[in-house]
């Protein structure tokens, strides 16, 4: 039996279409929404100092070149979720065009990307929450307030803030898709206007001397640089994890995609030009508030304020996003059988994947609590990268074996931008350091097991040939 069997795009829209069905509640609006709640976060508000340190005013730079990563990728994304608009993003996409064995180790590089991003981003969320309680004379219990290991000479046991909010985001998300997406919009409407406030009170205290040097670190630093602050822009991709809860996805999600993916990229360089031209990059060195930092070297402390309060509202959107996009990972692999079924369970009342969602939130709030956020970032970013890569060839095969395929959305310039969406993305996974490739190929390894363990065996493939499932192989796709 072929690892490399796969589904036709008209049997993947039918098997969403029958059962246990989500809830149609999205528009255009919803997703970019999602989209600008899943990027601004942690990224914007701790990775700039971070970045700057590498990069120095050259840190644009690196932005320019993520953003170019991701552009790329986002348009291979936005052909199809709108040709397949199915729940699963980039597995689903796999699942049609390279087969079972590729769909499964791209779901389960996925789960990797979604679930550490939650428990890292948690982790960050919990450093403001904590520095917000201490301006009301509010402390908690030293060991408490950390993973282990994470604060020099200190002992913690345990990080419970960040466990908290995670399984009050769980609750949240599994009480219904418009309910959460509502509450995200009013967090991502603030979070956003904190940002254009530093950027109106910022720009009037920007020395243009401080960009100068403008890459001390030369253009290596900018391209390390860019593998980090590669994380600032992870979350795009979880929009296309609503594609079956979208009411018109060949319209709505190729401009939820493009316009938070834009937005973003636009707020991230200006924001970078503002506080580098304020703060000298070398004393961003140990800081992880380099936004509000900038305005209190400005003298403008009460505006430092607004941006710690949005930080928390920043990150509170990313956690959301991230835990709803990876429920609908485990929901769509559970349905074809290789994950168990009760992840593919809809509640009858909220029509959400009750057990997927708890699952995820509940593993993620245990390593938000126990794993420290430095060991997380570097991680994820190659578990990104190489999601990214994979949809960018997935285009090109699929252009070539269903050529005349509706595609509401066509990625322009192909072959040329998947091809430029791949060599971006491979040039950054070469920027991170050997342990983070060591660890990941662990993670895949892991995952390679648990395939021909369980989910081959299980797949829903072995129990039936539908209509419309094709048993070609990767081979005769090329």
């Amino acid at each position: 039996m072929s690892l490399f069997r796969t589904k036709s795009i008209d049997q993947l829209i039918q098997t969403s279409q029958k059962g246990q069905t989500l809830k149609k509640a999205l528009g255009a609006w919803d997703l970019t929404m999602l989209g600008i709640g899943a990027i601004i976060g942690t990224g914007i508000f701790v990775l700039t100092g971070k970045g700057a340190l590498t990069a120095g005013p050259g840190l644009i730079l690196s932005f320019v070149i993520a953003a170019l990563a991701c552009g790329f990728a986002a348009l291979a994304y936005a052909e199809f979720a709108s040709t397949v608009p199915v729940s699963g993003s980039v597995y689903t996409y796999s699942y049609a065009t390279m087969g079972e064995f590729i769909a499964w180790i791209i779901g389960w590089d996925l789960i990797l990307e979604y679930a550490l991003t939650t428990s890292a981003v948690s982790a960050g969320w919990s450093g403001y929450f904590q520095s917000l309680l201490g301006g009301f004379g509010i402390h908690l219990p030293k060991v408490l307030t950390a993973a282990p290991g994470s604060i020099p000479g200190a002992t913690t046991y345990f990080n419970l803030p960040a466990f908290i909010i995670l399984i009050l985001v769980t609750f949240l998300l599994s009480r219904g898709v418009k309910e959460s997406t509502r509450i995200n919009n009013i967090m991502v409407i603030i979070k956003v206007a904190v940002v254009l406030l530093f950027i109106v009170v910022g720009a009037g205290y920007v020395k243009p001397e401080q960009w100068q040097p403008f890459t001390p670190f030369g253009f290596s630093g900018v391209f390390k640089a860019a593998a980090l602050v590669f994380f600032a822009y992870i979350g795009f991709d979880a929009v296309t994890s609503a594609a079956e809860e979208v009411k018109n996805p060949a319209k709505d999600l190729p401009r939820g995609i493009i316009a938070s993916l834009s937005i973003c990229t636009l707020l991230y360089i200006v924001v970078t030009c503002i506080m580098t031209g304020i703060v000298p990059y070398a004393k961003f060195e140990g800081i992880d508030h380099p936004v509000s930092l900038a305005l209190q070297m400005a003298g403008q402390n009460w505006v430092a304020g607004f941006i710690d309060l949005g930080a928390i509202l920043g990150m509170t959107t990313v956690l959301l996003v991230m835990a709803f996009g990876q429920s609908r990972i485990f929901f769509a692999m559970s349905r074809d059988g290789l994950l168990p079924k009760m992840f593919s369970n809809v509640h009858p009342k909220y029509k959400t994947p009750y057990g997927s969602t708890w699952l995820v939130g509940l593993v993620s709030a245990l390593v938000g609590g126990l794993i420290p956020l430095g060991r997380l970032a570097e991680l994820i970013n190659i578990g990104t990268l190489f999601a990214f890569t994979l949809i960018s060839i997935a285009v090109l095969i699929l252009r070539r074996t269903q050529p005349d395929l509706n595609r509401p959305f066509r990625c322009p310039g192909v072959p040329v931008v998947p091809i430029l969406a791949v060599a971006f993305c491979v040039f950054l996974m070469t920027q991170l350091a050997a342990i983070t490739w060591y660890s990941f190929a662990i993670w895949l390894a892991v995952g390679l097991i648990i395939y021909f363990a369980y989910s081959k065996k299980h797949s829903a493939l072995n129990t039936a040939q539908p209509e419309g499932v094709s048993m070609k192989t990767m081979e005769k796709s090329f």
